[in-house]
């Protein structure tokens, strides 16, 4: 028996407004930042430091994220119980999406940490819910699907790049044989994490393209060779891994695209 939501409520305008103006504020809050944040992030640089043309990456996430917000108010989607199970996490990941660009490109370290772990928690945790819930329709999976899986995907390696550059600034080693060794052992082991959700999720594709374009813009930052071939493995696992699910995939374009 199919159980249908009630229609759209007070709690429902409310949380689509929110998230519309947070959706814009996220990209006023980073265009005003300008590349303060590569600036501190050069200046606390580890082996996991991404190159600058890698960060490209937050166009396609903010762009998608407006196009979430404009879906999630339609009338028609409005009340449906996936937007109520996900919308209020997707504003927190815009809130702590502000506070870690603001925190970051001033350079407070370790409170831009909580932020963006906490950004990931919000991500990962419409991903999951969404994981659970087929798409409706080719829009949904695009704009909806492809940017929360894309956003979690890179979110999932940009934390540890965060937590890396944290960790310089409070005075851990940021280059010798140390700093290298714990970057392969940090790559992989996030590489493991990120393999798991490939294996048991859907949008699958995005979110691996999330994942492996932040691995691919470290190995290609001149980093120690043992980054380099720690990255490369890491790409060939996130990439064997994504075909795995699909083609074992009783429904393959869901567990491709959501």
């Amino acid at each position: 028996m199919t159980v249908l939501s009630p229609g759209p409520t007070r709690t429902d305008l409310v949380r689509n407004v929110v998230v519309a103006l947070l959706a814009i504020a996220q990209v006023v809050v980073a265009v005003m930042a300008g590349d303060a944040v590569g600036v501190v992030a050069r200046e606390y640089a580890s082996p996991l430091l991404a190159a600058d043309w890698a960060f490209v990456v937050w166009l396609p996430i903010y762009a998608g994220f407006i196009g979430y917000a404009v879906f999630q108010a339609l009338p028609g989607q409005r009340a449906r119980q996936i937007h109520r199970n996900t919308g209020w996490w997707m504003a927190a990941s815009a809130v702590f999406n502000i506070g870690w660009v603001l925190s970051f490109g001033t350079g407070w370290l370790p409170l831009a940490e909580l932020a963006i772990i906490g950004l990931l928690v919000s991500v990962a945790l419409v991903f999951g819910r969404y994981c659970r819930t087929p798409a409706e329709g080719v829009v949904e999976r695009v704009v909806v699907r492809g940017t929360v899986a894309l956003y979690a995907g890179w979110v999932s390696m940009a934390t540890p790049l965060g937590t890396a550059a944290t960790g310089v600034w409070i005075g851990l080693p940021g280059t010798g044989a140390l700093a290298a060794i714990a970057a392969v052992v940090v790559l992989l082991a996030v590489t493991a994490i990120v393999s798991w959700a490939v294996i048991s999720g859907t949008a699958v594709v995005p979110f691996a393209v999330g994942a492996v374009w932040a691995i691919v813009g470290i190995a290609l930052n001149d980093p120690p060779a043992g980054v380099v071939v720690a990255g490369a493995i890491a790409i060939v696992i996130v990439l064997a891994a994504t075909a795995r699910r699909i083609s074992t995939a009783g429904y393959p374009v869901r567990a491709a695209w959501g």
